[in-house]
């Protein structure tokens, strides 16, 4: 309908709708592009903090150079210090021509009894096929437990003086959530083929038969672990009742009762008893999605949902 005031209101109308909806369309284009570039600039940026740029150092031909390995964390199948990663390390450092000696950095508070068994094998079947080639252990922060389990297969230890060394035990944890039932009313119906298939049970009252089969099962790991630092130690250890305990100790003192053998880092151990400063890097990287996934907190869920139900004997 036309007004005798604007007889075109119409089209004005329709062309300022047409330039409002036009505007719209370029504001949601600019914000969509702006969007993707700003995901596009995260992700480069995360890839970049994840991706490992360093390359292998290159050595001539028959130059003798310090092969260096790496245990970080804890020792268990799915991590960075699985059995299968440091012993392919080994493995590789072993038979390299150039190696003129080994150093096994550790930093680990333990972990599984199994994997720390299997790599400790390695290492004396390793040193026993390549006599020539002496492996030492340097040990940083921590070498706790299963930590120590693997260090005592080396040809000798080295430490800070503020490192803290030993823990030799077993321990089989978890929760008890009875008491926690019977206030909340909640009945615990648990079926089993096998008067023992719900063993130790944390929903379930404690039965001391259980519970003294779980105390035999920690008492044979331990002998097992106490013969291992024994034969890789030898005479060396100075053993007193508290030795085998599970206590810790400073570098120092694991000096003084002969679980290490003197001070030392990588760089001193690597030129003065290797007699090469030049150090070539065996340790297994972690990959991106590793690294992803550890820096969003999957292994920290993982272990508390671990020792929340979990039961398996750990090294530490």
């Amino acid at each position: 309908m036309e007004t005798p005031e604007n007889p075109n209101w119409e089209r004005e109308l329709l062309e300022k709708l047409a330039m409002d909806s036009l505007k719209e369309q370029r504001a949601r284009r600019r914000w969509g592009i702006f969007f993707r570039l700003a995901a596009l600039v995260y992700f480069v940026a995360l890839f970049v903090t994840f991706l490992d740029f360093s390359s292998p150092e290159k050595f001539v031909d028959g130059k003798r150079f310090t092969a260096l390995i790496d245990l970080q964390g804890v020792i268990d199948a799915e991590g960075i210090s699985s059995a299968v990663k440091i012993n392919s390390a080994l493995r590789s450092a072993f038979e390299d021509k150039g190696t003129a000696g080994i150093i096994l950095r550790i930093n680990s508070p333990g972990g599984s009894p199994v994997q720390s068994g299997i790599i400790y094998d390695e290492i004396r079947r390793l040193r026993k096929k390549h006599p020539k080639i002496p492996l030492y252990a340097v040990v940083e922060d921590l070498c706790a437990s299963g930590g120590y389990y693997v260090a005592s297969a080396a040809d000798k230890i080295f430490v800070d003086k503020a490192s803290i060394v030993g823990s030799i035990g077993v321990l089989m944890d978890g929760f008890g959530f009875t008491g926690a039932m019977e206030k909340l009313g909640v009945e615990r119906r648990l079926l089993t083929a096998g008067a023992n298939k719900g063993f130790l049970d944390p929903f379930s009252p404690q039965d001391e038969r259980q519970q003294e089969h779980a105390r035999k099962l920690l008492n044979e790991i331990h002998q097992q672990f106490i013969t291992v630092v024994r034969e890789g130690r030898g005479d060396r250890l100075k053993e007193t009742p508290d030795l085998f305990s599970g206590l810790l100790w400073t570098g120092a003192q694991s000096v003084q009762i002969g679980l290490a053998d003197d001070f030392g880092t990588v760089d001193s151990v690597a030129r003065d008893l290797i007699k090469t400063k030049d150090i070539k890097d065996y340790s297994v990287k972690e990959n991106l999605a590793e690294r992803f996934a550890k820096r969003f907190g999957t292994e920290v869920s993982e272990t508390l949902t671990a020792r929340l139900l979990g039961k398996n004997a750990t090294l530490r």
